[in-house]
């Protein structure tokens, strides 16, 4: 029997049909295509950046707040149920979720490049400037990023388990639109969230291909080239491909894990062989910082660094948040399908918590380690023909400077690079997929291989259109329309979660009265018959009707009048009859 068809033509196609507009547009116009991204990049900036950077506070603040509310003991899914995934195992996989390309990419680029090329308004001494480096991507990397996740994990965890909702974005948005997400504003919803993980995979696949490039001329293999670029775009997505056609989950499971354990060796390697006590020291001491700067350095826009402040606030701030609301769709969705079972303030303060932790010692290692050798040796972390950070190729000049590194670190870095998109890649079209499919959660192979393929065409056409600052505009471009449906979900979450506790609440309230009403009523009739049988004589005696079977409800008890008194001067026998 055939299977029947789920296909969303209101979603997929118009989703599929701009997407591959853009591409075709990137190759055939690419000139126009990258002025146009230019414009379009100083207009949003200018006159969007404050929204963005107000937005992203608002959801951190709304994440820690529901966390740490009245709210924290519902249950994502039945009442009592037990999680899906025991604690340790549930921590891993929301480390796991998807910034790998970024951590190898920026982990020695961005606190270095902080340090070099300070931020506007940033001075002093050098261990002041190394301070403000390391603390300034604390903040790109740390609570703010993962606050963007709680937000939409949230509102779908609470729509899928809770409510038993289809696997969709637009169902986050039910409690706010009502009926109105099964049409038509349904639809865009879907769209906008095809579009921002779409372009949020191909901003990681070209990152990853800049630095595997580089790696590679590192390596004497070969040399950069927009031709090496597009190749190696077109290598990574057949295998990505490959991944998603062979449905080998037991294998990309095993392959993710690998990978991490990768990471781990790699890092703990950069720690031991380079000045380990400095970067614990270090770690600790960032951490201080971040925690008492935090709230300044979430809202600072530069309002008083001019076109000098809006270009930095572009390349790094706005470029990040955009990053991470393009992503939220897809690591929404991953977190919150493995954290059925988890309570509201379970998944909030494990999503923020745990994986910012991580992320903050993996900058600690690489950055510290980088920032520490460029004090030591001054220019030699930058390129010798710029005397700039070259952001492709920092982690390559940092292991030239590890004892026994070098090459086996560069061929790891690729390797986490390479694989990291692999498994992102497979995610990231199987849930596109379901987004087009109607919440389908098993989508057909086709329409799977379609979204692989198109995303390594986004990421080659946006690299053939500008390189790194295409990736940059295209991440804050699409992130801008999105930011608007998650407004809506911290509504949306807000009216659910307020409105079930309501009911909750209310219904705790009826059973104390319940209970209260009838302890009293009880008590108020034992003492009238009591008082009664004093006037008449008659003196009453309760008996149980039912005993106590253990549940907590008290046994009823019922009124026995003892015999009355024979009249004096009748031969009639006592009564024995209970009133």
């Amino acid at each position: 029997m055939a299977r029947r068809s789920t296909l969303a033509p209101t979603v997929f196609y118009p989703a599929a049909g701009l997407i591959l507009l853009f591409v075709l547009a990137a190759v055939i116009f690419t000139d126009s295509v990258a002025a146009v991204m230019d414009t379009l990049q100083a207009s949003v900036i200018s006159a969007f950046g404050w929204y963005y950077v107000v937005a992203v506070a608002a959801f951190v603040i709304f994440a820690i707040f529901v966390g740490l509310s009245r709210f924290g003991e519902i249950t994502l899914g039945p009442d009592d149920e037990e999680p899906d995934f025991r604690l340790p195992v549930w921590f891993a996989m929301l480390f796991a979720t998807g910034m790998g390309i970024g951590l190898v990419y920026y982990g020695v680029a961005e606190p270095l490049s902080h340090f070099v090329s300070p931020k506007p308004g940033v001075g002093g001494e050098e261990p002041a400037l190394a301070q403000a480096a390391v603390g300034q991507t604390y903040v790109h990397w740390g609570l703010h990023a993962w606050g963007i996740y709680v937000v939409i994990g949230l509102a779908l965890a609470y729509a899928i388990h809770r409510k038993g909702r289809p696997v969709s974005i637009r169902w986050a948005l039910e409690p706010l639109l009502g009926d109105r997400v099964k049409g038509r504003l349904g639809d865009v919803i879907d769209v906008l969230a095809i579009f921002g993980t779409v372009f949020g995979v191909a901003t990681s696949l070209g990152l990853g291909v800049l630095q595997v490039a580089a790696g590679l001329d590192y390596l004497d293999v070969a040399d950069p080239s927009t031709a090496l670029e597009m190749g190696l775009i077109a290598g990574i997505t057949a295998l990505a491909a490959l991944s998603v056609a062979s449905g080998l989950e037991r294998g990309i499971k095993w392959l993710s894990n690998a990978n991490m354990m990768l990471a781990g060796v790699l890092a703990l390697s950069v720690l031991v062989l380079g000045s380990t006590l400095f970067l614990l020291r270090e770690w600790v001491q960032s951490i201080g910082y971040y925690l008492q700067n935090v709230m300044f350095l979430t809202f600072d826009t530069l309002a008083f660094r001019g076109a000098e402040g809006l270009a930095w606030e572009s390349d790094w701030t706005i470029f990040y948040w955009g990053w991470w609301i393009s992503w939220a769709p897809f690591v929404g969705l991953f977190i919150a399908r493995i954290s059925r079972g988890r309570t509201v303030r379970e998944f909030v303060l494990g999503t923020l918590l745990v994986p910012m932790v991580v992320t903050t010692i993996w900058f600690s290692i690489f950055g510290g380690s980088a920032i520490h050798q460029e004090r030591a040796e001054p220019g030699s972390m930058l390129d010798p023909v710029t005397g700039a950070v070259n952001t492709d190729t920092a982690m390559f000049q940092l292991f030239e400077h590890m004892p026994g590194g070098g090459t086996w670190m560069a061929i790891a870095a690729m390797v986490l690079v390479v694989v990291f998109f692999v498994t992102s890649s497979d995610s990231g079209s199987f849930v596109v997929d379901m987004l087009s499919h109607g919440g389908d959660q098993n989508p057909p192979l086709w329409s799977r291989l379609f979204w692989a393929v198109l995303q390594g065409g986004v990421a080659a056409a946006l690299l053939f259109a500008g390189g790194l600052q295409s990736l940059q505009t295209a991440s804050i471009l699409t992130a801008l329309p999105f930011s608007v449906v998650m407004v809506g979900m911290v509504l949306s979450v807000w009216k659910a979660l307020d409105g079930e506790y309501k009911e909750i609440t209310r219904a705790e309230r009826r059973l104390r009265r319940r209970e209260l009403t009838e302890h009293v009523t009880e008590q108020v009739t034992e003492h009238v018959t009591e008082h009664f049988g004093q006037l008449t004589g008659q003196v009453p005696v309760f008996t149980r009707t039912r005993e106590d079977d253990g549940d907590g409800a008290p046994a009823r008890r019922r009124r026995v009048l003892p015999p009355r008194r024979r009249r004096e001067g009748s031969d009639e026998p006592p009564s024995d009859t209970s009133g």
